[in-house]
């Protein structure tokens, strides 16, 4: 039976500035770089990997082991899990950063979401667990 999900990556040609944004700016922590590869945080109890698509489309072994090529083009999504108090102080520091709020609103349930985008595009949520029935 599936427990929930361990990892969940996004594709970013630049990963110095998707470094620099997800550690940075989001506070995440880094687990790993791999030169213009990849870039691994850990987010919570999961783990956030920000994949290079022109490195990873390359079948190659990575750390000699068999993972195969991959890659996305456009931008994708991820949805952060936050309190409403912490998504208050996540709105503040994408403020201060220059970064732009492209929505803030509560659903249906009464959770709240707020989106917006990395460098590379990826449109990002931070939103209460409710939205899912989570807490």
């Amino acid at each position: 039976m599936i427990d929930g999900i361990l990892e969940t990556a996004l594709y970013a040609a630049d990963l110095d500035a998707a470094e620099a944004f997800y550690g940075g700016i989001l506070g995440l922590e880094k687990v790993l770089r791999a030169g213009e590869r990849h870039v691994f945080f850990r987010c919570g109890n999961s783990i956030l990997l920000i994949f290079n698509p022109a490195e990873t489309i390359k079948p190659s072994p990575v750390d000699g082991l068999p993972v195969p090529a991959h890659g996305a083009t456009g931008p994708g999504h991820a949805c952060f899990r936050m309190s409403g108090e912490a998504i208050d102080r996540m709105v503040e520091k994408l403020n201060k950063a220059g970064i732009a709020i492209e929505s803030d609103f509560r659903w249906s349930n009464g959770a709240r979401s707020i989106y917006f985008r990395d460098p590379a595009g990826n449109s990002l949520e931070c939103a209460e667990p409710k939205l899912w029935n989570l807490e």
